[in-house]
């Protein structure tokens, strides 16, 4: 039996700031593989710099998108750290909060569009699937407002459980290890940091798939 894994989202997913082959959505494959024991076809479609807005505008109407998230019964979504980070540099040194709750507003509706538009896929077939969503880490620790940011985001994610939703939750694995788990630009994870990312994400488990 084949595996079908569509991995979605910003650069995270793409694995940028590691060797090739170190990124969580590899790492996580082969962690799928061991589990279920048979082989994952893995189509990876990230992309660099994605925002919410533009992840959902792929899903609700990308034809290649839309058809390899039909056919996946693995999805992994990772989203929402761009809208973060532009948050931040919209105007340093101001308040940044008003900036903060307009990018926290915008991203929850796009992830819910995004869900919404995922489950009306699935809902055409009867293959067992599961999502699973990577939470956020804070690449600006020594920011209030972007940690406010993050855990509210992370919080809204858990609030999509289901039989087939999880969320992998990365705060606190990061948060004072940042040296230690992030590559030279301080924003993106190294290679550890990726495989933290796989761990949290294998830990939850692969209930209805298997």
């Amino acid at each position: 039996m084949v595996y079908p894994y569509t991995a979605i989202g910003d650069s995270l997913t793409v694995g940028f700031g590691a060797m090739p082959g170190n990124g969580f959505a590899p790492v996580y494959r082969g962690m799928v593989e061991r589990h279920v024991k048979s082989f994952v076809a893995y189509e990876n479609l990230g992309i660099n710099g994605l925002t919410s807005s533009r992840l959902y505008e792929h899903v609700s109407s990308n034809p290649m998108v839309r058809q390899s998230l039909q056919q996946a019964q693995i999805i992994t979504i990772s989203i929402g750290g761009n809208d973060l980070i532009r948050a931040a540099r919209t105007a340093p040194g101001t308040n940044l909060y008003p900036h903060f709750n307009k990018a926290l507003s915008e991203c929850k509706n796009n992830f819910a569009g995004i869900m919404k538009n995922i489950y009306q896929l699935k809902a055409r077939t009867n293959q067992p699937y599961i999502i699973r969503a990577i939470g956020l880490y804070n690449p600006y620790p020594q920011v209030e407002e972007a940690t406010y940011w993050v855990q509210q985001y992370n919080q809204y994610l858990d609030g999509f459980y289901s039989n087939n939703f999880a969320t992998a939750q990365i705060f606190s694995a990061f948060a004072g290890r940042e040296r230690a788990l992030l590559s030279i630009d301080h924003i993106h994870p190294n290679g550890k940091g990726y495989r933290v990312i796989a761990d949290q994400l294998n830990r939850l488990g692969y209930r209805p798939l298997s």
